[in-house]
């Protein structure tokens, strides 16, 4: 786990190399490397985690052709050494960095097609001045990247650009838009206009003056029906325990996150069977069943034998803390389980260097209340058009507060507009009466997911959402969160459901397997019910349970309503959004009410630019 940096094309002005890679320092706080040439640049912050003793980038192939710097972990590394080896390469050390520009001598951008395990790479070809970029098939570890002036950079946190002056002041009307509607911004898009996010599974060709992008592998689903529940359970815990096995590897401790429930608690219990395991989990005053979640992490704990640490968080230390915490993020996210990540990675840091976590285990398996929904809605669903069409009509006779309503005007809706993802916050229409200058061509956020459905009209409903959410929520909301939460740290996550094959049994699951009925991720809990206790295995998903909905009734309150009635007028309407926070009390009204707040605290937060925590606003 690293920071890389760099740019290529024209030349660059003294010192960038050095500010961006001093803005990456707490990614990588146990090395750095540079190289510059007159028409491009590399840098890298190093983590030391394998390979202690080499490992130093950028690194170069024998005769100085190519050069690299190479952020993540490539967990089949040694298989690939011999395979270069074998092929006549001169190779130094035992970890992975060195291994990327050998590779990409070797075979070209058909390397990445070799990889198991997380990146995000960038070399440099010093006899055409072609730069590649690519990042993982997940999206596990970020890339940003822009065009100024002739040149290309990229880094692993808009910081780094931002140093340089790559990055605009006020955020995108675009982004802005999208952050209302989904909470987050979907990749490939940031909140600043001209600073992308290098969609997962993609690459880069920067050559003559023009970057050229193109997908290299893309998460996607392939039922076959024809299989059955124990043989699929089977395979699902072999794939999960070989990967934890091999994620597992390094030459410092690797401990784990461990909440209540299956995902972490799977990866936890087949950890702990390999070596000496620290677990840690967290909790926060005042929230409701905060007091047993931490219980049962801890009796789970005590029974793997691992040596567990636990932290609560009160209210007063999470709203300190929050825009330090935004600033970490660098953009906003409305969801307050992401500063839980940047207190539980805290906390792990102080013990190990790198933690394995259950991201993506309810995207590939199924795990996520939403995909119940086509089951729900299937007696009208599976009906001929004619009569869903009829049905849609009878929806509006009905009141709009009835239930059945509701449900009919769902069950009548296509898939491609029914769901746009995991978490959405505002309508379109309550979108442009939040901004300040509702005017321009915006797109709807059905327009924004609409190209993340393309291929998947042969896929059930299930597998369909599934695909839209490994392409939005997972690399822009869930990954992007747990990376720089803990980067924050200098620790890295290792996320062992997101693995090649791990995949290629979760994608192959019959639906009855992922979704049945009321039960989610059905093949994932049967395979954790051979190692757990079946309360686990079976407990439903709570993630956090941060009590934000008490907060902002508590003393926060005031200085909530402050700042809304400050509001920021460059971008947001300031009578609405005291109608948001005047909204009848209820989930949807905290929901909304929390997302607009991360905004504007992110708002301020990006407009002081603060050089240390002492200088961030506090509520």
């Amino acid at each position: 786990m690293c920071g890389i940096a760099g740019w290529a094309g024209r030349g660059a002005p003294a010192g960038w190399l050095a500010e961006m890679s001093a803005c990456l320092a707490h990614r990588g706080p146990d090395g750095s490397g540079a190289q510059q040439w007159p028409d491009a640049g590399l840098a890298f912050r190093r983590l030391a985690l394998v390979d202690l003793i080499h490992g130093a980038q950028p690194a170069s192939d024998e005769r100085g052709r190519y050069w690299s710097v190479f952020n993540g972990e490539i967990y089949n590394h040694a298989e690939l050494r011999a395979q270069l080896h074998a092929l006549g390469h001169r190779l130094n050390g035992s970890g992975d960095a060195d291994l990327v520009p050998h590779l990409y001598e070797q075979w070209g951008p058909q390397m990445l097609t070799r990889l198991r395990g997380m990146f995000a790479i960038a070399v440099l070809d010093r006899h055409t001045g072609e730069l590649f970029l690519a990042r993982d098939p997940f999206g596990i570890k970020p890339l940003y990247w822009t065009v100024s002036s002739g040149r290309l950079a990229f880094a692993s946190e808009v910081g780094a650009l931002r140093a340089v002056g790559l990055v605009p002041d006020d955020p995108d009307p675009q982004a802005v838009a999208d952050y209302l509607a989904f909470g987050y911004v979907p990749q490939p898009r940031t909140m600043w206009a001209g600073v992308h996010m290098l969609p997962a599974g993609h690459s880069l060709t920067w050559r003559d003056g023009k970057a050229e992008l193109g997908c290299w592998t893309q998460v996607a689903f392939e039922a076959d029906d024809r299989r059955g529940l124990d043989g699929c359970a089977s395979d699902v815990l072999a794939a999960v325990e070989n990967s934890v096995a091999v994620h597992l590897n390094a030459d410092v401790p690797v401990g784990a996150y461990l909440s209540s429930g299956v995902d972490s608690s799977l990866i936890a219990a087949l950890a702990a069977r390999r070596q000496p395991l620290d677990t840690f989990s967290i909790g926060f005053e005042g929230s409701e069943g905060a007091t047993s979640e931490l219980a049962a992490a801890r009796q789970l704990a005590a029974r793997l034998g691992t040596r567990h640490h636990e932290q609560v968080v009160t209210a007063e230390e999470y709203w300190r803390a929050l825009p330090q915490i935004l600033g970490a993020q660098e953009e906003p996210l409305a969801d307050p389980s992401a500063p839980a990540l940047w207190f539980l990675a805290r906390s792990a840091s102080q013990h190990v260097k790198a933690v394995l976590s259950g991201e993506g285990a309810d995207e590939l398996f199924g795990g996520y209340p939403i995909y119940r929904e086509p089951h729900a809605l299937r007696a009208v669903t599976v009906l001929p058009p004619a009569g869903r069409t009829a049905l849609r009509r009878l929806s509006t006779w009905l009141p709009a507060d009835r239930p059945g309503r509701n449900f009919l005007e769902r069950a009548t809706t296509p898939l491609e507009r029914r769901f746009l993802g995991n978490v959405p916050v505002f309508t379109d229409e309550e979108v442009r009466a939040l901004l300040a200058d509702p005017a321009g061509d915006l797109r709807t956020a059905e327009e924004v997911v609409a190209p993340f459905y393309r291929g998947t009209e042969h896929l059930d409903d299930v597998a369909r959402m599934q695909t839209v959410s490994c392409q939005t929520w997972l690399p822009s909301s869930i990954l992007a969160k747990a990376d720089k939460m803990a980067m924050a740290h200098g620790l890295e996550v290792r996320v062992p459901y997101l693995d090649r094959d791990v995949l290629a049994i979760a994608q192959r699951l019959p639906e009855r397997l992922r979704v049945r009925g009321p039960h989610t991720k059905t093949a994932l809990r049967a395979a954790a019910a051979r190692i757990l206790p079946a309360e686990v295995a079976a407990r439903p998903k709570l993630g956090f349970p941060v009590p934000f909905r008490a907060w902002l009734k508590g003393p926060a309150a005031e200085s909530v309503r402050e700042l809304f009635a400050q509001g920021d007028d460059a971008t947001l309407n300031r009578v609405a959004l005291m109608g948001v926070l005047d909204a009848p009390s209820g989930p949807a009204r905290e929901k909304r009410a929390w997302s607009v707040l991360t905004y504007l605290l992110w708002r301020q937060q990006q407009a002081s630019r603060p050089t240390s925590p002492e200088c961030l606003l506090t509520l």
